[in-house]
């Protein structure tokens, strides 16, 4: 489909919640299934030649840039911006080695996905599991994948987006785009699944806060303790998320708070947002914002985990490693490092494999294939996210500190099964090296 046939395919109001595409039962697999699972990501311009057709389909995406026209102005507008930004953006992507890695790691992700799901569970329960990832706005194309999979002769269909947490502009673009395709007959219809989110896995965490780890390494002895934390997640549109109630922000606030949960909450952390583009109000404060108030206070040694992305992108490589960084050095900031992307790091493979299999009715026992004795998978069944009780937001307020609503990520591990957790999320800034705690009444409080 063209980018004007699925803008005219587009209906406002739908997929905009997990819970409008989420099944709250397992799809039931049979003993000789062959099941595909479609690995949506947004893609990438893989040379500079691409850059343009790329930018021009991101903006011809209502669910991405929600601005009031459509039809041929939509299009004569998407044609203009590309243009005028294409040369800025090649150039960045020159930078960074001529064109996106999405593309390259988005494939890997998907075959080392397929390697694990089919040795660890495909083989033992009879059931072949093959991976097509599939690019919203380059190659291969939903369209494309779609094919490949009725040529492989696909039974069932799980959909797994590469988007840990989710945001109408990601998970429900890649998944009203997959509707368009079915509604206007260019795609086989199959028993299918989805996976709205899974911003509080375990696996998922422990694979963030590991990559925080490596990049701790990079600081000088004498600083390390005391950098500071700014996990930046790329910005949703505020007038998307605040009118149809996206539950974006207050994923990316249960990610950040289990990661720092499970580091026990080592040191002092922000929780900021990368701006993008469009006349449209956006979430705040800024990652450059957090990073230049964290320079005022004090701090001279800041790291950034870039949470919402799960593969090297221009807006790591770029925006936080080159432009950020400048930023951040200009107020004063002495040692700056970015995390590195979860790319194909094993237990961020094991967490897809999870979200997957979680939507699934497999015909053997899951709970005797997944033993790997990482110390995660005996504390938590596979249940259907839809059957996931949520984590609570934990802040002073008591709501998600971005839109004031109470709708974390759905909670894997039940009470009980892991240590209770802190009750705060962004600490307040404290001098270098201040240790200090929550209150004993903050302590107090217990999960819900």
């Amino acid at each position: 489909m063209t980018p004007l046939d699925i803008l005219r395919a587009h209906e406002p109001g739908r997929r905009t919640r997990p819970e409008d595409c989420a099944s709250r039962t397992p799809l039931p697999i049979d003993e000789g299934d062959r099941v595909g699972v479609v690995l949506f990501n947004m893609g990438g311009p893989a040379t500079l030649d691409d850059v343009e057709p790329f930018l021009y389909r991101l903006l011809m995406d209502p669910l991405f840039l929600d601005v009031p026209v459509g039809g041929r102005m939509r299009h004569w507008l998407a044609t203009s911006i590309a243009y005028a930004r294409a040369e800025s953006l090649r150039e960045r992507y020159e930078l960074i080695g001529g064109g996106s890695p999405v593309p390259r790691l988005a494939h890997e992700q998907a075959e080392v996905l397929q390697g694990q799901l089919q040795a660890r569970y495909g083989e033992p329960a009879g059931v072949e599991f093959r991976t097509y990832p599939a690019m919203r706005y380059g190659t291969p194309f939903p369209e494309e994948a779609a094919a490949a999979m009725a040529a492989d002769g696909i039974d069932k269909v799980v959909l797994l987006p590469s988007y840990p947490q989710y945001s109408t502009a990601t998970t429900g673009s890649a998944l009203a785009y997959w509707e368009a395709l079915g509604e206007a007959g260019e795609r086989p219809s199959w028993p299918t699944t989805v996976v709205p989110e899974y911003a509080a896995n375990p696996k998922y965490v422990q694979a963030v806060s590991e990559r925080i780890d490596e990049a701790l390494q990079r600081f000088p002895k004498g600083v390390r303790d005391d950098v500071a934390l700014v996990f930046s997640a790329h910005d949703t549109i505020f007038n998307v998320r605040g009118q149809r109630k996206t539950p974006y922000c207050c994923h990316v606030h249960s990610t950040v708070e289990q990661v720092m949960r499970l580091r026990g909450r080592d040191r002092l952390f922000r929780t900021a947002f990368q701006g993008m583009i469009g006349p449209n109000r956006w979430l705040s404060s800024s990652t450059p914002a957090a990073i230049t108030t964290l320079a005022n206070q004090g701090r001279r040694a800041v790291l950034v985990i870039p949470i919402t992305f799960v593969t090297d992108h221009v807006n790591i490589r770029y925006d936080l490693d080159v432009s950020v960084r400048e930023t951040a050095e200009a107020h004063g900031v002495d040692h700056f490092e970015v995390t590195a992307g979860l790319n194909t790091h094993p237990l961020f493979i094991e967490a897809l494999g999870e979200a997957a299999l979680a939507q699934l009715d497999m015909p053997t026992d899951l709970s005797q294939l997944r033993h790997g004795g990482d110390g995660h998978t005996g504390a938590y069944p596979l249940r259907a996210l839809g059957q996931l009780p949520r984590h609570p937001i934990r802040h002073e307020t008591g709501a998600c500190p971005s839109c004031g609503r109470q709708r974390g990520a759905r909670r894997w591990t039940r009470p009980g099964q892991s240590p209770p957790p802190e009750p705060s999320t962004d600490r307040p800034a404290s001098a270098p090296g201040d240790r200090s705690g929550p209150t004993a009444e903050s302590r107090s409080r217990e999960d819900s």
